[in-house]
């Protein structure tokens, strides 16, 4: 579970209920139509946006946003390296009892192809198409979301409008102009408040999900090709430690 994204997104909508609350009732910025305007218009223009296959695994990106675990990179490359040491002395048959103690399913596959003799190019072929498909998941849902941050704010502008032509078609009656206005101006506020506290963060969030993986799917890879062209476990270490001083190096501040 990432505590960031659950305390953000609670405190964000607590700071944004607290303040209505100091000048006005809640129940002022309730109006089911305008949620729908914004709300169903994002979905329709993203699912015209995006695969229909595409858009129905967003529920499973969200899922990367708020229950998200991931091993530390250190650990990964010091299990590998455990490894190394026990296929050199036993052999890589030696292995096969740590296939059952992984708990990630792309390390567990390397691990068993590689026990059972496959082909080192092999190997390298199917963990690398592996690791596409999942950067390539997660590039589309960063995508989507950046997209709905985008149509968000737009179909707010469009219930306002919706909301201003009726408005004036009612002129006549001059005690419902404010009341037709405040309505109008909430659809604005419902597509800003669904782009910047929601889509547009879960966007970023995705990204920085989809480095950690793939490092940590790059550092497997690396480790498992190390291990079956039998490299000493001390060179394999010192090559997957680049992954760590990389990655540390590029979100440094320039």
């Amino acid at each position: 579970m990432d505590i960031a994204s659950i305390i953000g997104v609670i405190s964000g909508i607590g700071f944004i209920l607290g303040t209505i609350m100091l000048g006005s009732s809640i129940m002022m910025f309730v109006n089911i139509p305008s949620v729908l305007v914004v709300l169903g218009g994002t979905c329709a223009a993203t699912m015209i946006a995006y695969p229909l296959s595409d858009f129905l695994k967003i529920f499973k990106v969200v899922v990367k946003v708020f229950m998200f675990k991931i091993e530390k990179p250190e650990d990964i490359i010091s299990n590998l390296v455990e490894t190394s040491n026990r296929a050199r002395k036993g052999g890589l048959l030696s292995i096969e009892g740590d296939i059952a103690n992984t708990a990630d399913p792309y390390l567990a596959q390397a691990l068993q192809m590689t026990v059972d003799g496959v082909k080192t190019a092999d190997i390298a072929a199917i963990m690398q198409k592996k690791m596409k498909l999942t950067k390539d998941t997660l590039d589309v849902g960063a995508s989507m979301f950046t997209s709905m941050g985008t149509f968000a704010p737009a179909f707010g502008m469009i219930g306002t409008l919706i909301g201003l032509i009726q408005m004036l078609a009612a002129l006549d009656d001059p005690s419902s102009i404010g009341p037709k206005m405040a309505v109008a101006l909430i659809t604005t506020f419902y597509g800003s408040v669904m782009a910047n506290l929601f889509f547009i963060p879960m966007s970023e969030k995705i990204v920085t999900r989809n480095e950690e993986e793939i490092t940590n799917m790059n550092i497997i890879f690396e480790g498992i090709i190390s291990i079956r062209e039998g490299e000493h476990p001390k060179l394999m270490e010192d090559k997957l430690k680049i992954y760590i001083t990389g990655s540390k190096k590029e979100k440094e501040p320039a």
